[in-house]
């Protein structure tokens, strides 16, 4: 096999595999909330609506990334007529959590060894105090926006949520089921109603 054979067999692989998937209505959300995961799962989401409007499987494992990404595959869950279930595993953090509350709570599943961690913002800058300024009033403007968002979606008090994410705060599956991120903690595929 020639090299550029091994090239075009290479690339080939993972388009069986989008396609499988497709086939089976899921999505995989892993690893860094970015522009590029982002604009893939939110091709794929619309393409899954162009083709019926039956449930999608959304399976999450993530250690953050960047917010404005998260809130592009968060609005376009809400945006798709399809319903999403969203199922997390691994680790759910962060940016990873924001996408994780996109779904109606009766839809948010998780298996029994994810972690989720919700937290403030963070950013950095550098320039002039000015730009600085700037720059800070945007991400206190964008924790406040997160904290309403955990709040609304798990029923908690914004004061509590906002006492929460001041740190990183981690929880278990059944911390997250208590505190209302979790619909349901599953061991099998037949659990997803």
């Amino acid at each position: 096999m020639s090299e550029q054979e091994k090239v075009n067999e290479g690339q080939r692989q993972p388009d069986l595999l989008t396609e499988k998937m497709i086939g089976t209505r899921t999505i995989i959300i892993s690893g860094e909330i970015n522009e590029q995961l982002a604009k893939e799962v939110c091709t794929q989401l619309l393409l899954l609506e162009s083709i019926n409007n039956e449930p999608i499987n959304l399976f999450i494992s993530s250690n953050g990334g960047h917010v404005d990404s998260g809130y592009l595959i968060f609005d376009m869950i809400n945006f798709i007529e399809p319903k999403v279930n969203i199922i997390g595993s691994g680790w759910v953090v962060s940016a990873g959590a924001l996408i994780y509350l996109s779904s109606e709570k009766d839809r948010r599943y998780c298996l029994p060894n994810t972690r989720f961690m919700i937290h403030e913002p963070s950013g950095g800058t550098q320039g002039q105090s000015s730009d600085m300024e700037i720059t800070a009033k945007e991400i206190i403007r964008t924790r406040e926006k997160i904290n309403q968002l955990i709040a609304k979606e798990t029923g908690k008090d914004i004061e509590q949520v906002k006492k929460d994410t001041a740190r990183d705060y981690w929880l278990s599956a059944e911390e997250a089921l208590d505190y209302g991120i979790v619909h349901k903690i599953i061991k099998h595929r037949s659990e997803i109603v």
